[in-house]
């Protein structure tokens, strides 16, 4: 599943895209998919997000891969919410080798990966997070807005 690039600048690229013909909180899980519009700085999509990839990867990767991908799926979900103050769309597509989490927002401003600004300061960790753990994230332009994505490999240590 390795199709982009990683490291420090988000790759520009990616395979799947999502549409946003959908109402406000409806889920659409297929065997293999999720997809769910999440409201205008609704943050209880964040933790439904989080169950609903769960029940989704309940039978899938080798032991804690599940659990990143939850938690990499709330750093995205969460800053569409927060930073671009409009509605996003999550879509998760489970592959015979591995998992594809993207985030569209409405909103063309590229998000900064950048560090936390102090110790006790939690804001700024979340594309960080997702650049340490992910096997392969970018960020991929629409005509409205942006997708950021990650990948994780199924089998992957």
């Amino acid at each position: 599943m390795k199709s982009q690039a990683r490291g420090g600048t988000p790759a520009v690229g990616g395979s799947s895209s999502a549409t946003t013909g959908e109402a406000a909180g409806t889920i659409a899980a297929h065997a293999h998919r999720l997809r769910r519009r999440l409201g205008r700085a609704d943050l209880r999509a964040v933790p439904e997000a989080r169950r609903e990839l769960r029940e989704l990867l309940r039978h899938w990767g080798k032991p804690g891969r599940s659990e990143i991908a939850e938690l990499l799926t709330s750093e995205l979900v969460t800053n569409a919410l927060v930073h671009t103050d409009d509605d996003a769309v999550l879509t998760a597509v489970v592959e015979p080798g591995g998992l594809r989490v993207e985030v569209r927002d409405f909103v063309a401003r590229r998000p900064e990966l950048r560090g936390p600004g102090s110790d006790e300061d939690t804001h700024g960790r979340g594309l960080v997070l997702v650049q340490s753990l992910a096997d392969a994230w970018g960020v991929r332009p629409h005509g409205v807005g942006k997708s950021v994505w990650f990948e994780l490999d199924a089998e992957a240590a």
